[in-house]
C-alpha cells in the first residue's frame, strides 16, 4: 500500500461537436467545429447528424483539430448549417469490400488521493482513576467519547477535506485527503446555476434529478441533506412524491422519495445540522463508486498508555491513516444554497 493512491477513471464519450461559424450554402463539405475530445470519433465513414434540421453528413476525412470534412445532405436533402449547431455521431458506413476503418482509442482520466492520519488522544489521571465515582469509570467514559469523536472526525474530512501534500520531498511529510464537497466537479450553486436567488422549486428540482444527478451512476443513490433540504423535500412530498421509510438500509434509516429518474434514498444527516452553512445543502452519494482506503495495519485501532514515565495518569489515544477514494466523479452531486423552494 502507498499513502498516495491512484485510479482510472473511463466512460464512454457523448461524441457530439458544436459548430463554430454558420455554413450558409448546402453544398460546402469544410465545417469548422469547437475543440473538443469528442472530435477525434468523428473519423472517415463515420455518419453526422446535425440535431437542429435533421441533416445526415458522411465524415470523408479524420477530424483533426477543428476542421470537420463531410459530404453534405445525404439523401438529396438541402439543409444549411447554424452557428453553434449540434452535431452527433450516429453511426458509421462502410462501402463493400472496402478497407478497415481508422482506429480510435479511450484515455482514461488518472485521479489520486492521500490517506490522512487521524489521532485522537484522552487521559485520565490516576486520582481520578481511583475515585469512586457514581456515573461509571472515568476512563471507560472517556474511552467511549473519544472514539465518536474520532469517527467524526474521518467522517467530516470525507466530506470536507481538501487533497494537500505539505513537506512532501522530508522524512515527515503531512497528508491531507480530500472529501466530497471539495473534490466533486458536479455541484449545483442555487445561488448561482437556477435563478441565482437560492431558490430552487419542484419542478427545477425534478429537472436536475433527471439532467444531472441520475445522468450517471445508479438508479438508487444516497442523500445526505440538513434541515432546510429535508423541509424542501417534505414539502414536495405532500403534493407529489410517497415517501417511504426504509430501516437499516446502509447502516441508518433513509426515507425514500421514488421519482421517475431514479430513487434517492435521503438522510438527515446529524454532522449537517452541526457544521455551519450545511443546513441547505445536499450531498448525493453514489456508494458502488465510493472506497474507504486505509494504509496496510493502519485502520482504526486504539493505542493504550501512551504517556510519559513521569505522567500521573494514562493517555490513550485512537489512530487511523485513512482516506477516501471517488472511483468514479460524475455519479455523485453536491447541491449547495438551497435556501427556498418558492
Amino acid at each position: 500500500d502507498d499513502p498516495e493512491y491512484k485510479n482510472f477513471r473511463d466512460e464512454l464519450p457523448d461524441r457530439t461537436l458544436q459548430v463554430n461559424g454558420a455554413v450558409a450554402s448546402t453544398s460546402t463539405t469544410s465545417i469548422t467545429v469547437d475543440a473538443s475530445d469528442d472530435n477525434k470519433f468523428a473519423v472517415t465513414g463515420a455518419i453526422v447528424v446535425n440535431s437542429e434540421t435533421g441533416e445526415v453528413m458522411r465524415v470523408t476525412a479524420d477530424t483533426t483539430g477543428t476542421t470537420l470534412t463531410v459530404s453534405r445532405n445525404i439523401g438529396g436533402t438541402s439543409h444549411q448549417i447554424a452557428d453553434n449547431a449540434k452535431l452527433f455521431v450516429a453511426g458509421f458506413a462502410a462501402a463493400e469490400n472496402d478497407n478497415v476503418g481508422t482506429a480510435i482509442s479511450f484515455d482514461a482520466t488518472v485521479a489520486s488521493n492521500f490517506t490522512q492520519i487521524f489521532r485522537t488522544a484522552f487521559g485520565v489521571s490516576n486520582t481520578l482513576k481511583s475515585t469512586y465515582l457514581r456515573t461509571g469509570d472515568k476512563e471507560d467514559e472517556a474511552m467511549t467519547k473519544a472514539l465518536k469523536l474520532h469517527m467524526s472526525d474521518i467522517e467530516r474530512a470525507m466530506f470536507f477535506g481538501i487533497k494537500a501534500e505539505e513537506n512532501g520531498t522530508s522524512a515527515a511529510p503531512r497528508r491531507y485527503t480530500g472529501g466530497l464537497t471539495t473534490s466533486l466537479t458536479t455541484t449545483i450553486d442555487c445561488n448561482s446555476d437556477i435563478d441565482g436567488d437560492g431558490t430552487m422549486n419542484e419542478a427545477q428540482f425534478d429537472e436536475q434529478l433527471i439532467k444531472t444527478v441520475f445522468k450517471y451512476g445508479s438508479k438508487e443513490k444516497i442523500a445526505f441533506c440538513g434541515f432546510q433540504v429535508a423541509a424542501h423535500l417534505q414539502e414536495f412530498g405532500k403534493d407529489r412524491w410517497r415517501p417511504e421509510q426504509v430501516e437499516g438500509a446502509y447502516g441508518v434509516n433513509l426515507t425514500r422519495y421514488g421519482t421517475f429518474a431514479g430513487d434517492l434514498m435521503v438522510h438527515l444527516h446529524p454532522q449537517f445540522r452541526q457544521v455551519p452553512g450545511m443546513d441547505n445543502a445536499m450531498v448525493i452519494v453514489d456508494f458502488p463508486y465510493l472506497k474507504y482506503r486505509f494504509l496496510e495495519g493502519r485502520d482504526t485501532a486504539l493505542y493504550e498508555n501512551r504517556q510519559g514515565n513521569g505522567v500521573d495518569g494514562v493517555i490513550h489515544e485512537y489512530l487511523t491513516e485513512c482516506g477516501l477514494e471517488l472511483l468514479q466523479d460524475k455519479v455523485h452531486v453536491h447541491i449547495k444554497n438551497w435556501s427556498s423552494n418558492a
